[in-house]
């Protein structure tokens, strides 16, 4: 078998040495196989009909690279030390561009040597960065976005990764690369999760969210005008973007090393800017994306806070949570405006048969730009309450009970609206003895009996001191297991 495989390799460099190629691109699918084709010389021979060949044999020449790179150090170190970074960067800078097929291929071929180690990441980063990353990144297909992903991602992990990270996020010739390939796969999708990891890596734990966000506005914002204007006409990309990450903290959120502070702030100011920019005007008649930028940045800027407030992280690694940071920042005081200033649930409203009961008129008040706008508001408060008592303090102080107390309801724009509030409620009253009394205290102008009140564990009686009606809290312990039963673990359940 030795000698026929050695045969076979000698075939690879002559004229009619198709069927041998074919031969050796079978063995290397196994690692049996690409242990026995290490000692034949494999690699050298492919990488010399690799540059002299532009035939058909092309193809099946860069999967048998691939194959061999495969978690095969000896092929890995063979790849670089016999220049093969300059051969595969020839395919790619051939007249015409390669086909889509064959830059997928070679840039799987790079990423399989890029995982041997530091020498070989070097090698790759050095002859392909940034000319020939930008060109990939410019194919608008997914099956060469996500190799190009991979290579990435691989180079910038591990050692020497930090420095190549800064190089691609902070430099004016690496920034376009990472820009390219968020607008390929807004436009054109993407099928792996090399896209995520990478995302993760630079916007979520790395400081890079405000470059890449800005770097991906309308080409004709002038950055010299402030944020407000900057960002007055949000782009598809950018919403994209957001959504990717909001996607990626919901899903796989001890993936996740670490929140960096900048990232955190970043979100909070995008949604403050966005909330300026959206018309609230307008009831909005679909869940994220709706297809509209603005209202879907607006959206994810609060899922992805909502994760955050949520993310467990090691104390003992960082001096402050990023919710914390956040609080110190606004957050709260932002999210009661913004809620404050909705009319009421529908429910809420068709309870209210005294108009004195609106502040405002109706036309004044603000509604939901799109469905679940008002239960993410919520679940942004419920999990900042969570064991913080500066946070039931401050509610209790901006005399923000009642309005959490009215998202304890049922609303079909607002799906689980209800088990939002309820875990708000919980938070805001576990042991909280002022605000406990608070919520018992509470005085109506009149009562309001509905199914929906009854069910969150109040009702609404009679003081025989006052002769008045006021709402009034059945056992706390009683809502607290209800509020524990639909959580089914704490912090509440960011998938619901």
């Amino acid at each position: 078998m030795a000698k026929e495989t050695d045969r076979r390799t000698a075939g690879v460099e002559e004229e009619e040495g198709d069927e041998a190629l074919e031969f050796l691109l079978e063995a290397s699918r196994t690692p049996g196989g690409r242990a026995r084709l290490a000692s034949t010389g494999a690699i050298a021979a492919a990488l010399r009909r690799l540059s002299s060949d532009t035939s058909s044999a092309l193809l099946p020449c860069l999967r048998l690279l691939r194959n061999l790179c495969a978690g095969d150090a000896v092929h890995q170190d063979a790849f670089v030390e016999l220049g093969g970074p300059d051969r595969i960067a020839f395919v790619l800078l051939s007249t015409p561009p390669a086909s889509p097929d064959v830059a997928r291929v070679a840039l799987q071929a790079i990423g399989n040597v890029a995982c041997g180690g530091e020498a070989q990441r070097s090698a790759v980063w050095a002859r392909f960065f940034p000319a020939l990353f930008l060109a990939a990144a410019r194919y608008r297909d997914p099956a060469v976005c996500d190799p190009l992903c991979m290579v990435l991602d691989t180079c910038c992990s591990y050692e020497g990764g930090h420095r190549r990270l800064a190089e691609l996020c902070e430099t004016e010739t690496g920034l376009p690369i990472i820009l390219e390939i968020v607008t390929t796969a807004c436009r054109a999708g993407h099928q792996e999760e090399w896209l995520d990891w990478l995302l993760c890596k630079v916007c979520i734990e790395e400081a890079y969210l405000s470059r890449l966000f800005q770097g991906l506005a309308s080409p004709s914002t002038d950055n010299s005008i402030d944020a407000q204007c900057r960002y007055s006409f949000f782009t598809r990309e950018q919403a994209f973007l957001l959504g990717m990450l909001s996607e990626y903290l919901s899903n796989r959120p001890k993936d996740v090393s670490m929140i960096s502070s900048p990232f955190a702030l970043e979100v909070l100011k995008v949604l403050d800017i966005a909330s300026a920019v959206v018309d609230f005007s307008s009831r909005g008649s679909s869940d994220l994306p709706t297809g509209f930028p603005a209202i879907d940045v607006l959206g994810y800027s609060l899922t992805i806070l909502r994760h955050i407030c949520a993310w467990e992280i090691d104390i003992a690694h960082s001096t402050e949570a990023p919710v914390d940071l956040l609080l110190s920042a606004g957050l709260l005081q932002l999210l009661l405006c913004l809620l404050g200033e909705l009319e009421p649930p529908a429910i809420i409203r068709k309870s209210m048969t005294n108009a004195d009961h609106l502040i405002q008129s109706s036309t004044a008040l603000k509604v939901c730009p799109y469905k679940g706008f008002r239960r993410d508001l919520v679940s942004v408060i419920g999990n900042c309450l969570h064991r913080r008592k500066q946070v039931q303090e401050e509610i209790r102080r901006q005399n923000a009970i009642p309005l959490l107390l009215q998202q304890c309801v049922v609303d079909e724009d607002n799906p689980l609206l209800r088990e939002w509030g309820l875990w708000s409620m919980r938070n805001l009253l576990e042991g909280n003895a002022e605000n406990q009394h608070e919520v018992a205290q509470l005085q109506l102008q009149e009562p309001v009996n509905t199914p929906e009140i009854a069910g969150i564990g109040l009702r609404v009686e009679m003081d025989e001191k006052t002769g008045r009606p006021k709402l009034r809290m059945m056992e706390y312990e009683v809502l607290r297991q209800v509020c524990s039963d639909l959580s089914g673990k704490t912090p509440f359940d960011d998938k619901n």
